[in-house]
């Protein structure tokens, strides 16, 4: 039997009480570095697979070496990316992370008097929708080429509740709680039955209509 598992996504509304040296707020500077197709893909490929090359990159991303390598520049220079040093070989440039998320402000970028820090939040929010349907598609379409084990530890669910946005709050807060809970039980990659394991958590008023 499937189990209702709900999702998260790497971007969170942040609030005023958030703290996590590990997680990226943006501002309008910082989301207008980041609101770009590619450079949220390179982003999400670094948190998700770790450090990686310009080259190794397109590879899997199926863009021009070219590309990823001035996005990821930008990316750096907004402080979303860091050189990696460590892996370097010679003229070989490595990037990685430099927070594990992101989290933004609603009411100030949503609201923000310039009309392009308003039309880099709608870029965000629009290529994360359509990330997320990519990473769900993936899913489906190769779902009968794994284990019987993984056919059933998997989820799609909606739900419709009738909730104060003060509610709203206190149920995502502890959703977010009860996964984070789980991260800290990560397993070595070696670990057996083990797999990448992508959780997505949507939630949202509906109007009455």
């Amino acid at each position: 039997m499937q189990r209702s598992l709900c999702t998260l996504t790497v971007l969170r509304m942040a609030q005023s009480d958030d703290a996590d040296d590990d997680v990226r707020v943006l501002d309008p500077r910082s989301l207008r570095g980041l609101a770009h197709p590619l450079r949220l893909r390179l982003l999400g490929a670094l948190r998700e697979y770790g450090p990686a090359t310009a080259s190794q990159l397109a590879g899997r991303l199926g863009e021009s070496s070219g590309a990823t390598s001035y996005h990821l520049r930008q990316l750096a220079a907004h402080g979303f990316v860091d050189d990696d040093p460590e892996r370097g070989k010679g003229r070989e440039r490595w990037w990685k992370a430099a927070q594990r998320g992101t989290r933004w402000g609603t009411e100030e970028l949503l609201r923000h008097p310039d009309p392009s820090v308003r039309g880099a939040m709608n870029t965000l929010m629009h290529e994360l929708a359509t990330v997320h349907g990519q990473n769900l598609s993936t899913w489906l379409g190769t779902l009968h080429e794994w284990p019987a084990e993984w056919r059933t530890n998997w989820d799609i669910s909606d739900f419709t509740l009738r909730l104060t946005p003060a509610l709203a709050r206190e149920m995502l807060d502890k959703v977010h709680e009860v996964i984070n809970g789980y991260r800290e039980q990560e397993l070595d990659p070696d670990t057996e039955h083990s797999a990448r394991y992508r959780v997505h958590l949507h939630g949202f008023p509906r109007d009455e209509d």
